[in-house]
């Protein structure tokens, strides 16, 4: 049953003949075990084969030493552990910052970047292929939404990364390209794979999820996920600021966007980010600062403020432009008196275009021409 349920766009061509296959990384332990019992094998090797995968980040059939060769040949005719191929990669001078641009099987490019610092590393990946958010300053969701990403694309991405670094990663931020929460059951899917203590067994408080407020999907990242951190892109005060530049305020409003932030740490006791990236003269003001910290007024949280990076959109350099880091500081320091805590965003990786999204825009563009 699990060989037609998973046997998804990848297909083994065996004799002329059409079979299908399954990805092995889109599977839990649960659906691992059974397929493994559908193969003739007993539940132990399930086992095997997530420490293999996620434990240790090898996804090569060939060497998996404790899984006998008869069990490796049956695998390998109705299975795979692959799925992506590393188009490019680049790391800034101070090689602080690498950021990865990965091609699926079906063509479609997406971005991972590993981020060094000082108490820990970091990983951010991409949960869509595009976007469909349409949010005016981001370069990500410049051709739209292509399609959703598998559990197997997202881990691929994290091990991939990490092979190619040397390094294994403290923190997981679904914070690249898509919105997480337009893409639940994947996501949550792939957080509960790669934090499964037979695997990976990374805590699932060191994944932190990104949106751009999506109020269902905030909810239900309550219930579902109470563990995983939430970070929101606000990056304006009010519903007439933002809706210029974040389309979807027009049906997840700012009020409605904090109350389910609230509701959020009411029941997992986790405090929130907001995320507010300073556009020059147009939500950096004196004014919208007091107007954040009243809006934010006696919830549990911190606002990280990010001066935008400038982004193409569909080859025309943007119309927004980041504040200056004078202003981001004044920014701060009004937030401050207001008694919200805020820390302004260490900029990594600007001379590789680490702004999400642009070097995938980049290689569409040039493929366009």
């Amino acid at each position: 049953m699990l060989l037609k349920q998973f046997a998804g766009n990848n297909r083994n061509q065996i004799d002329e003949k059409i079979e299908p296959v399954v990805s092995l990384y889109d599977l839990s332990l649960a659906e691992l075990t059974e397929f493994c019992a559908e193969l003739g094998e007993r539940p132990f090797r399930a086992r095997q084969l997530y420490a293999w995968l996620y434990g240790k980040g090898i996804n090569d059939f060939t060497l998996m030493t404790d899984v006998p060769a008869s069990a490796r040949e049956k695998l390998m005719s109705v299975s795979c552990t692959d799925g992506m191929t590393l188009l490019e990669a680049r790391s800034s001078k101070d090689r602080q910052t690498t950021k990865y641009l990965f091609e699926t099987d079906d063509g479609n490019c997406i971005e991972t970047v590993f981020m060094k610092y000082k108490e820990r590393n970091s990983i951010c990946i991409s949960t869509q292929a595009g976007c469909r958010m349409g949010c005016r300053f981001c370069a990500s969701g410049s051709f739209g939404l292509t399609r959703n990403l598998t559990p197997s694309e997202m881990a691929l991405q994290v091990i991939l990364a990490e092979r190619e670094i040397g390094v294994k990663t403290k923190n997981i931020v679904l914070m690249g390209i898509g919105e997480p929460l337009d893409n639940y059951e994947n996501v949550k899917k792939f957080i509960e794979n790669i934090t499964d203590d037979h695997g990976r067994d990374l805590s699932k408080r060191a994944i932190t999820l990104s949106t751009c407020g999506l109020v269902p999907g905030i909810k239900r990242l309550a219930e579902e996920l109470p563990q995983v951190n939430l970070a929101v892109s606000l990056h304006a005060p009010n519903d007439k600021l933002r809706m210029n530049i974040i389309p979807v305020t027009k049906k997840y409003g700012v009020k409605d966007i904090i109350e389910a932030t609230g509701k959020h740490f009411a029941a997992t006791h986790r405090r929130s980010t907001f995320e507010y990236a300073l556009i020059e003269g147009f939500n950096d003001r004196k004014e919208h600062a007091a107007e954040l910290a009243s809006l934010l007024h006696g919830m549990n949280c911190i606002v990280n403020l990010i001066p935008l990076n400038g982004a193409e959109q569909a080859g025309e350099v943007s119309v927004f432009r980041g504040s200056s880091a004078e202003t981001a500081e004044r920014f701060r320091e009004e937030l401050g008196r207001r008694h919200i805590p805020s820390t302004v965003r260490r900029s990594l990786g600007a001379d590789i275009e680490a702004a999400c999204g642009q070097l995938r825009l980049r290689k569409s563009l040039q493929q366009s021409k």
